[in-house]
């Protein structure tokens, strides 16, 4: 087992960054596994799984091929969450052997420890193991709960921790595998995977897949339902129940210019093919980026493309995150601050600065409203996380938008036609490793620093990584759309127009969005009627707009919009759409009481994700 104690976790997280001469993140050393890469090291992983839906269980082997880091190792380690172990072979002598296993003591957040007693010479375990039903990292979702009803459907979600729970492993970003897998399921259902998916295209009930690029286990990826698929331009194309098949293809049909950009800015795409997996709305985030195939959640159909910055964003993790990895999720700045940032350099491409900018704003603006109550030492880009926190722990917002604003600040200091070939050459240089702040940190010195001496000093890039809050000299970003929203906001406030008569026809739904966010604290129920009169917020089809407006509604107690506020929670499962809703209904014993009204409801539906974030809010025992 390998733990540490909570006050050298303490120690580890403590937010005095200025005051030790030694890095914060500059080890591979994971508190959030078990396992043992340092002695032996799993590189290559080989699944064969009967998928059950009425037991609710994958059954069958893990296949793992080792390598002895220390060659006289005794024990393998590895990373279970309520498996069942059968037993465990060896590849000895030429055939597999039954060798002997511990099952170590269970912990609430990480599992269980799977010890392995390894035989002189062996380089290769088979495990024979069962998932539970409720295993945190597949939700099995009956008919019901899907878009055509008829089938049932399953899907994985392995990040951060979760893979340990559908497979044993050494379940930590520092770790990269390859995988294949060998596949059972009904014949009426098609399975794909994280992987090369070209030979499974038939419903048959038998399939097989293939990673041969080294990718950690958080990107291991699982779904079988009632699928059809549809080729978009170049490498793209979609996966998704037949009823929404054609809709996700069209909303999505620039995801081919997208790679194009992303290749012209920041190097060559590497991963072969790219597809979208549109998943039920119960699947807990906005977009997973599983490579080659990244998991999307059906909220981001819009009808009018204005969401697909979520698209953008799973993409760019193919260069940040998937190609170059942080290497412990108190690191995982690296992954989310630089794929926001690529992100965001792909959205101006393809649909102008204008667009770009008003992404920014709204990210900074709800950055600064989280870190306004956030502690401090959620507000750093770099942490340690923190077992007896739970896994909550290592998520914070500061990840994406502060690690987002970081890149923006050195590329407006070095101006891009220095940044961008350094950024591209980090891809480059780091490609298919795992990477620790401190690994960043070097080669930013040596590579950008060093060359314009006087622009930024190492001092202020830690300061913006370890130091609490948004650095003095953050970047400001102006949005000349939002200021025609202001005018239009003002003159409605002071009474000069009616809601109805404000100059909207040119509007995004970037300035919809800005609109709700700026709205006065003071406003009035009449007032929120007229708006609803005029804007139709509460009938809104767009996800996004509907959680603001909803958010808006329960604050200021607005009862037209009570039944869609039920009707959202109940049939859509994306953690950032909901909790804030029923984080915003928890504040009155009333809202609390509603809360739990309609979440006994909707609870079914969710991805297990979801129900630990909500049961724990709402005090409800599963």
């Amino acid at each position: 087992m390998r733990l540490v104690s909570l006050a050298v976790l303490s120690a580890l997280a403590a937010p005095a960054w200025a005051e030790t001469p030694f890095p914060l993140n500059d080890s591979r050393f994971d508190v959030l596994s078990f396992g043992n890469p340092d002695e032996v090291l799993v590189n290559d992983v080989r699944l064969d799984l009967d998928v059950d839906f009425n037991r609710k269980t994958l059954e069958g082997t893990a296949e793992l091929a080792l390598k002895r880091i220390k060659p006289k190792a005794k024990d393998l380690v590895l990373d279970t969450r309520e498996l069942t172990i059968k037993e465990v072979e060896c590849f000895c002598d030429g055939r597999w052997k039954r060798i002997t296993f511990d099952m170590g003591t269970a912990d609430a957040l990480l599992g269980t420890p799977l010890t392995v007693h390894l035989p002189d010479g062996v380089d290769k375990v088979r495990v024979h193991y069962r998932t539970s039903p409720k295993a945190s990292g597949l939700q099995w979702l009956e008919p019901v709960q899907t878009a055509g009803k008829k089938q049932p459907f399953l899907f994985s979600q392995s990040q951060a921790i979760h893979a340990r729970s559908w497979a044993p492993l050494q379940d930590s970003p520092a770790v990269r595998i390859t995988y294949s897998a060998h596949l059972k399921t009904p014949k009426n259902l098609m399975a794909v995977m994280s992987a090369d998916n070209s030979a499974n295209k038939e419903r048959d009930g038998d399939y097989e897949f293939i990673m041969p690029q080294a990718i950690p286990s958080y990107l291991m990826a699982i779904a079988v339902g009632d699928l059809a698929y549809q080729p978009m331009a170049g490498i793209t194309g979609v996966y998704a129940e037949p009823s929404v098949l054609a809709k996700a293809a069209a909303e999505f049909e620039d995801t081919q210019k997208m790679v194009v950009a992303t290749e012209s800015l920041f190097g060559p795409y590497r991963w072969g093919q790219y597809d979208l997996l549109i998943l039920p709305p119960s699947f807990p985030y906005g977009g997973m980026e599983n490579p080659r195939l990244s998991f999307i959640t059906p909220t981001t159909i819009a009808g009018d493309k204005s969401l697909v910055s979520i698209i953008a964003h799973e993409l760019a993790h193919s260069w940040s995150g998937n190609l170059v990895t942080n290497a412990t999720w108190g690191d995982g700045w690296l992954n989310e601050g630089f794929t926001s940032y690529v992100e965001n350099r792909e959205m101006e491409v393809l649909y102008g600065r204008e667009r770009a900018v008003m992404e920014q704003v709204l990210s900074l603006k709800e950055l600064n409203e989280e870190f306004a109550t956030a502690e401090p030492r959620f507000t750093t880009m770099a942490s340690r996380p923190d077992p007896a926190e739970g896994e909550g722990s290592q998520t914070v917002p500061s990840q994406y938008t502060k690690g987002q604003q970081f890149l923006v600040y050195l590329e407006q200091k070095f101006g891009r036609e220095r940044f961008d070939p350094f950024l591209k050459g980090w891809f480059d240089s780091h490609a298919f490793q795992s990477v620790t702040t401190e690994d960043f940190v070097r080669y930013l010195d040596e590579n950008l620093l060093q060359k314009a001496p006087g622009t930024v000093t190492l001092e202020q890039v830690r300061a913006w990584i370890y130091a609490p809050g948004m650095p003095a000299d953050a970047p400001v970003h102006e949005s000349d759309a939002f200021k025609t929203v202001d005018a239009q906001r003002e003159a409605w406030l002071k009474g000069e127009k009616k809601a109805a008569e404000l100059d909207t026809g040119a509007w995004i739904f970037h300035q919809w969005r800005y609109l709700l966010a700026t709205l006065p604290a003071e406003l009035s129920l009449e007032q929120m009627a007229e708006l609803d009169a005029a804007f139709k917020f509460t009938q809104t089809g767009n996800a996004e707009l509907a959680h603001a407006w909803l958010k808006l509604a329960i604050q200021k107690g607005y009862k037209p919009a009570d039944a869609r506020l039920k009707d959202y929670l109940v049939q859509i499962g994306r953690r950032r759409l909901i909790v804030p809703l029923y984080e915003e209904l928890a504040k009155t014993p009333e809202g609390r009481a509603r809360a739990q009204a309609i979440y006994r409801v909707a609870r079914p539906g969710y991805h297990p994700i979801a129900q630990g974030t909500v049961d724990k809010l709402l005090g409800v025992k599963a």
